[in-house]
């Protein structure tokens, strides 16, 4: 079992990546957290770009803007300040050093005691729609929805609808409220892309099942090659929802 650790108010549970201030969880994507991982079990040292994209994305070729962007998401959860850095320093042309000092915890992880009445919500990601000219990027529109299925079903407290019951509803124009009762779900994401030359743009639309309303939307125009950063993007957005929707304890 990997162990957790604590620095200043904050502390990280590396094995399961998820990272608290106090009793509050920090809510993170799963890249960002594989990527806080990756820097905290080597503090003290330079992580260089290359070993965390050989770690965190397995080697799949995408973008220095997927790092940034998991980089970006930490310092907000940390509070940092990336000219005057407490936990993640840039070096430059090498990469990123975890500079805070790490305490290893022996006590429990503190987790805020659920309500025995409170609903888990859930969501079902339903294939994008291919908007291309050519209508020949079906792969990829499947492979997209795929992917978030597989990023959304890593976030605590969050059910997520399985491919195969999801990907039953393929035909554009079906009954949003229908869909959503049939797989017992809350919300429904849904969207499309485009593809042109070396340009993507996906188009997403998050959907309350009770009321048929759109609860949040937004276009990502991106290079081809920039798309599993999307997928983190939209499953960050997700997350982000989910966690306004949840009431205040008090």
């Amino acid at each position: 079992m990997k162990p957790n650790f604590t620095f200043d108010k904050y502390r990280f549970d590396s094995e399961s990546g998820r990272l608290w201030s106090g009793t509050h969880e920090l809510r993170l994507t799963p890249k960002a957290s594989a990527v806080l991982r990756e820097l905290v079990m080597r503090a003290g040292q330079p992580v260089t770009k290359e070993d965390l994209f050989a770690s965190v994305w397995n080697g799949v070729a995408v973008s220095d803007d997927a790092l940034t962007s998991c980089v970006q998401e930490l310092r907000r959860a940390l509070a940092d300040d990336a000219k005057k850095p407490r936990f993640i320093e840039t070096r430059h042309r090498r990469g990123y050093q975890f500079v805070a000092t790490l305490v290893e915890a022996t006590d429990p992880t503190p987790v805020d005691a659920p309500s025995q009445s409170a609903k888990v919500p859930a969501i079902a990601v339903l294939p994008f729609a291919d908007m291309s000219p050519a209508r020949d990027h079906d792969y990829l529109c499947e492979g997209l929805a795929e992917e978030l299925i597989n990023a959304l079903t890593h976030i605590n407290g969050l059910k997520v609808a399985s491919r195969t019951a999801s990907f039953q509803f393929r035909s554009p124009g079906a009954d949003i409220q229908a869909v959503g009762r049939h797989l017992g779900v809350d919300t429904l994401l849904e969207g499309s892309v485009r593809k042109s030359d070396s340009r993507l743009r996906v188009t997403v639309q998050l959907i309350e099942v009770a009321t048929g309303y759109h609860r949040w939307s937004q276009r990502f125009d991106r290079k081809l090659d920039d798309v599993f950063a999307i997928q983190d993007e939209i499953a960050e957005h997700v997350v982000d929802f989910n966690a306004r929707q949840r009431p205040e304890s008090h």
